[in-house]
C-alpha cells in the first residue's frame, strides 16, 4: 500500500469516524474502488481506528482523568456512575462483535451489503432527527438505556452502519439530550475500539518494513482529521441537523447499491 494511498484513507477514517456516516462504509468503498489495494486483514483500518480513538482521548482528557478519579476512594459519585453505565454498554458490544467478527470481515467486499446498511444508516439518522429535543442529562442515564446503546454499537461492525450514528441515535430516541449522547458515545467507543485494536494484533506480523510508513502517515492524517471532525459533529448536534447527514447515508447508499447491481466488476 502506498503513502498515497495511506492518507487517503486515513483522511477518510478522520472524518467519518464520528459525523454519523459509517467509517467502516468509507473505507469498505474506497478500498474496494483503489486500484491495486490490498492489506493484511483488517489491521490497517484498526490502526486508523486507534488514531481516531486517540483524538477522542486528547479531546475528552478531563472526562476521561475525572472517570478515573472516580475510581479512587471518595470520588465523585456522578463520575462513578457514568463509569459503571460505559462498562455495563460495552457487555453487548463485546458479545455482539465477538460473534460476528468472522462473518463481518467477509462482508467488506461485498458491496450490496455496505450500501443496504447506509441506507439502514440514513433510515436511523431521519427518525432520530425528527425527535431531538432537550432531553435528560448523562446523570440520568439508566441501565436499559446503556444496555440498548451497547447493542447498537455492536450492530456498528456491520459495514456500512454508523457506530456514532447508532450510538448516539440509540440515546436520542431514548430521550437523552444530544450534547450528552455525543459525549457518551465517544467514551463508549474506546473499549470497543481498543478490544478490536487487539483482536487484530495477530496481523502484525503481516506487514511489512516497507509499508510501515505508510501506516504511520494514514494513522497520523486520521488523528489531526478526528480532532476537527469531533468539534464539527459537537456543532451540528447543537444546531440539531442530523438530517443533513441522514440524506447523504440515503444517497451514497443508493448510488453503491446500483453500482453493485449494475455496473460490471463493481
Amino acid at each position: 500500500m502506498s503513502i498515497i494511498y495511506a492518507i487517503f484513507l486515513g483522511l477518510i477514517q478522520g472524518l467519518t469516524e464520528f459525523l454519523p456516516v459509517s467509517s467502516s462504509g468509507h473505507l469498505a468503498i474506497a478500498q474496494h474502488f483503489l486500484p491495486g489495494f490490498s492489506q493484511p486483514g483488517l489491521l490497517f483500518d484498526v490502526l486508523l481506528h486507534a488514531a481516531t480513538m486517540a483524538a477522542v482521548v486528547l479531546y475528552f482528557r478531563r472526562d476521561l482523568l475525572a472517570l478515573l478519579r472516580a475510581c479512587l476512594p471518595g470520588g465523585n459519585s456522578v463520575d462513578r456512575r457514568l463509569l459503571l453505565m460505559l462498562v455495563l454498554a460495552s457487555v453487548p458490544t463485546a458479545i455482539i462483535g465477538l460473534a460476528m467478527k468472522d462473518a463481518v470481515e467477509q462482508l467488506f467486499d461485498n458491496m450490496l451489503v455496505v450500501g443496504a446498511m447506509l441506507l439502514v444508516t440514513g433510515v436511523l439518522l431521519t427518525i432520530a432527527g425528527r425527535v431531538q429535543k432537550i432531553g435528560r442529562p448523562l446523570a440520568a442515564l439508566t441501565r436499559r438505556d446503556a444496555l440498548l446503546v451497547g447493542v447498537a454499537q455492536g450492530f456498528a461492525v456491520l459495514p456500512g452502519i454508523s457506530r456514532s450514528g447508532a450510538t448516539i441515535g440509540c440515546l436520542l430516541l431514548r430521550g437523552i439530550d444530544a450534547a450528552a449522547a455525543a459525549r457518551f458515545s465517544f467514551l463508549l467507543a474506546l473499549p470497543a475500539v481498543g478490544g478490536a485494536a487487539l483482536l487484530q494484533l495477530k496481523d502484525l506480523n503481516q506487514v511489512t518494513a516497507a509499508e510501515i510508513p505508510a501506516y504511520l502517515a494514514g494513522s497520523l492524517v486520521a488523528f489531526i482529521s478526528g480532532i476537527l471532525a469531533i468539534r464539527l459533529l459537537l456543532g451540528v448536534l447543537q444546531r440539531r441537523r442530523l438530517g443533513v447527514f441522514a440524506l447523504y447515508c440515503l444517497v451514497l447508499g443508493t448510488l453503491v447499491i446500483a453500482a453493485s447491481l449494475f455496473v460490471p466488476g463493481a
